[in-house]
């Protein structure tokens, strides 16, 4: 299939789903009317090597390459690991293509007989799997099957980085060449040898797309690190071997790293590079080749003029509002190819992972926009906009039509709560059969009811960053939350029935080491309370483009060097002289969340996850339990909407009588998908309430609000309608779906 415009990712960003920029940019093209083709070349490339005659032509490289090396000793320089997985060659040739349709869904039957641990070949990966059944013993067979193959594959994978290739990595590849490079001397270097074996399989593949398709203009994509030295190659064969065609490239990359290039031999492989959103840059750029636009007409562009580095940006080219980019068109990609791994123990971790989910966006950029660890000053975050629940509904339909497949990650910075509500209740009245997650701030916005009216839309998960879990220092990174609010906001999901993932955060300006063992503590007893279910700690990473990057003294850090290099710049390398020494720490917080996720290892002393003194903790050990405890406020106020999610109640009149006395009660009887629940009521009260869950539907067009609720109970004739609305039994109802939002 012929196209104008060719998008591409190159290796490797993620194996289970495709990197979602080259379907956002594909569905704006179609809405300009430019043909577009698209590609996820790290998948092609991982099915092309491990298949069976993949790897024999592998392991017959490998036995080649050390007969050359070595003479007759041809395993003479390697590992034991490395020995026993050539050893064992033919047991990798003929498993490897079943274990491939496993992964992709194809074969789920293979999950007993991998599991049996008699089927695979077992390398070093597998030395760690004596918890396998602590690890699984909830998850199940299928989830320990696919850990398995997992560890198969990544033993295959260190074979191929010993023998083979060192940068070979299956969700990056020769990340450590791109990441912060300041200066492009060591990747230009690597760029002039000749092609790996990597490299080979890439060419060949993006060799046949290339006639296939016969593009002008080949757009690559580059999120990480670890996909920028593929890109590289990518664009160095096409600018060689199709010198009229333009190569650009553009994504997460170089929208936080190339914000200042100046190196003239980055263009020896691309023509162009664009900055943040690729709409507006992208139209314009494929205008200027077909002589439409003149070259200062280009937006947020980088590219060679008169032999110097020139930045054009042409201000009077607006953006395209979210509403009008389209729907992201995931057509092209080979969707039934995709593998479903599970690499780390984590159940947050394996639902990225496993399983292929559609990307979205709820909104552009980020509604808080005030975190100081983050890039704030760029576009990406710093321009907030979010689009309507109609056209995500939409987007969404459109999306399930083509792939087939209804789950969704919402990739926001965060998230906004009232959209989510928005977009919860139009697929609940579109009836749509959806499972989504998404990334949220811990916000005490998420109510009970909030919580519980996403679920029944099919959210499954939210992920959100708690970070440090210190007061002091959640208010010096300005997260607006604290962790009393977080465990209330988890308790909440938790209830609802939402898995929660937490980000965690060490080594922020000023930490000390007491309040990394604090934040430990505050850790663990959400764990035991039950109201955290995933988490993982990250080192704080001090970046270019946040507040701390732009005014480090502020926050009492250093830079090592205040030079600017002439290629990637975002990654800081600063000194924290009033903090502890945070690396040591890395160890000991990772060990202990291990367990802690698998429910192990409340009673151990904190002091014995790490292998040096560290000080105690000041937080109560039942601080959390008392938080949770507490009895909550709801404040509902008068403009709060009531919304009905329920069946309709069975109804029944009978009278009561006491010492003489008879009055009427209403017994109204609630089906829900796990029980029964039933209230009673004084008559008219309750005659009234079924008659106000009808107007109270999700499914009617009108939403009614707290306060006409009250007036409606009032026109009925019906007195003390807080008396009623606030307690017993009315306030149980919650749980049939009487939801205040």
């Amino acid at each position: 299939m012929s196209a104008s415009v060719f998008l591409l990712t190159p290796p490797f960003t993620q194996l289970n789903t495709p990197y979602p920029a080259t379907a956002y940019l594909k569905g704006f093209l179609n809405t300009k009317g430019i043909s577009a083709f698209q590609a996820d070349l790290g998948i092609e490339v991982t099915i092309a090597l491990f298949c069976k005659s993949g790897l024999q032509k592998l392991f017959a490289s490998i036995v080649v390459g050390q007969a050359t090396n070595n003479g007759e000793d041809s395993n003479k320089e390697l590992s034991t690991n490395a020995k026993r997985i050539i050893t064992l060659k033919e047991d990798y040739i003929n498993t490897i293509d079943a274990v491939i349709y496993f992964l992709q869904g194809k074969n789920p039957e293979l999950s007993s007989l991998i599991s049996k641990r008699n089927f695979l070949p077992e390398a070093s990966r597998f030395a760690q799997t004596d918890d396998l059944v602590w690890a699984f013993g909830s998850m199940g067979n299928q989830d320990k099957a696919k850990h398995l193959a997992t560890l198969y594959l990544e033993d295959l994978s260190d074979l191929i980085k010993e023998c083979i290739d060192e940068h070979f990595g299956f969700s990056r590849y020769a990340e450590k060449l791109g990441r912060s490079a300041n200066s492009f001397d060591e990747l230009y270097a690597e760029l002039q040898k000749e092609y790996t074996y990597l490299d080979n399989i890439l060419i060949d593949i993006l060799q046949t797309k290339m006639e296939t398709v016969q593009p002008k203009l080949v757009c690559i994509s580059v999120p990480f690190p670890g996909n920028l030295y593929t890109s590289l190659r990518c664009g160095q064969w096409i600018k060689k071997n199709y010198p009229g065609v333009k190569v650009c490239m553009g994504g997460g990359f170089a929208n936080t790293e190339f914000r200042s290039l100046t190196d003239k031999r980055v263009f020896e492989f691309y023509d162009f590079i664009t900055l943040d959103d690729g709409e507006a840059p992208i139209e314009n750029l494929f205008y200027h080749i077909e002589g439409k636009k003149n070259i200062d007409e280009l937006k947020r562009t980088f590219t060679l003029v008169d032999g110097e580095v020139k930045y054009i940006n042409n201000t009077a080219c607006t953006d395209y509002k979210q509403g009008q980019v389209g729907t992201p068109d995931y057509s092209d990609f080979l969707l039934d190819q995709y593998i479903s791994a599970i690499e780390v123990v984590n159940p947050m971790h394996s639902l990225w992972s496993d399983g292929r989910w559609n990307k979205l966006t709820m909104a552009h950029g980020c509604y808080w926009g005030k975190c100081t660890f983050c890039d704030i000053s760029l576009d990406y975050i710093k321009l907030y906009e979010p689009i309507t629940a109609e056209l995500l509904c939409n987007r969404m339909e459109e999306i399930i039509a083509q792939t087939g497949q209804n789950g969704f990650h919402f990739v926001d910075e965060a998230a906004p709560p009232a959209l989510m509500r928005a977009l919860s209740i139009e697929i609940i009245k579109r009836k749509l059969v959806v499972s989504w997650w998404a990334n949220v701030r811990f916000e005490k916005s998420f109510t009970r009811d909030l919580c519980l009216l996403l679920k029944a839309a099919g959210c499954i998960a939210v992920s959100g960053g708690l970070e440090v879990a210190s007061d002091r220092l959640l208010k010096l990174i300005d997260k607006g939350i604290t962790v009393a609010q977080v465990a209330r906001v988890n308790k909440h999901f938790t209830e609802a029935g939402i898995m929660v993932h937490a980000y965690l955060m060490y080594g922020f300006p000023t930490q000390t080491a007491q309040e990394t063992i604090d934040s430990l503590e505050m850790v663990r007893q959400l764990f035991e309370a039950g109201v955290l279910q995933s988490a993982f700690w990250h080192l704080f990473t001090m970046t270019a483009h946040s507040p701390v990057g732009l005014n480090p003294e502020k926050y009492k850090v250093q830079k090592v060097t205040n030079e600017i290099g002439s290629f990637a710049n975002n990654d800081i390398v600063h000194i924290d002289p009033t903090g502890a020494d945070h690396e040591s720490f890395s160890f000991g917080l990772k060990k202990s969340l291990l367990n802690y996720m698998h429910g192990a290892c409340f009673d151990t002393p904190l002091r014995e996850w790490f292998d040096f003194k560290t000080p105690k903790t000041t937080i109560a050990p039942d601080h959390i339990a008392k938080l949770l405890s507490e009895e909550e406020y709801i404040s509902t106020k008068a403009n709060t909407k009531v919304i009905w999610l329920g069946n309709k109640p069975v109804m029944d009149i009978f009278t009561k009588s006491k010492k003489g006395n008879q009055w009427e009660i209403c017994s109204l009887s609630f089906e829900t998908k796990k029980e029964t629940l039933e209230i009673k009521v004084d008559k008219e009260e309750g005659i009234w309430l079924a008659a106000m869950l009808e107007k109270l539907s999700v499914d009617n067009s009108k939403t009614y609000t707290l306060q006409e609720v009250k007036e409606n109970y009032e026109a009925a004739g019906l007195n003390d309608f807080e008396l009623f609305w606030d307690n017993k039994p009315v306030s149980t109802l919650y749980k049939a779906g009487l939801l205040q939002l």
